[in-house]
């Protein structure tokens, strides 16, 4: 099976964190992880929110999928990440946003990105928001 992320991936490190397409202009990162049962390590690109210079937020969107993309599971089985956020590496904690703070930040997103407005609206799930932070 091809990786489709594998552009991504290569366009993020070829352009200190920059692509084109459709996230063109809107911040990203490389998660690394590691698999729930495999402990494969995985890199996915993603679309994220910077919080401040120490947190980042992330959206298990699966463009409005009807189910949570595997990397949100590999992040629950173990929060401590890394993500490259421009030319840094950095390990991060991941924690799923709820209540007030996770509405304040998927809001924010949607005003940011329309599309994931309508990633909502295809869903039938909650879209996990989940916030990264510099250990």
């Amino acid at each position: 099976m091809p990786n489709y992320n594998e552009p991504i991936i290569n366009e993020f490190r070829a352009n200190e964190g920059r692509i084109g397409g459709p996230f063109e202009g809107h911040p990203m990162v490389l998660l690394h992880h590691r698999g729930a049962k495999s402990g494969v390590e995985r890199v996915n690109p993603l679309a994220s929110q910077p919080l401040d210079e120490n947190t980042w937020a992330v959206f298990a969107s699966k463009s409005g999928a009807p189910t949570n993309p595997s990397w949100f599971y590999n992040i629950k089985a173990h929060p401590d990440v890394e993500i490259e956020f421009g030319t840094e590496t950095i390990p991060v904690r991941a924690r799923v946003a709820t209540g007030e703070e996770r509405e304040r930040i998927w809001t924010k997103q949607k005003q940011l990105m329309p599309g994931f407005a309508e990633y909502e609206k295809r869903s039938p799930r909650e879209i996990p928001v989940v916030v990264l932070e510099r250990r």
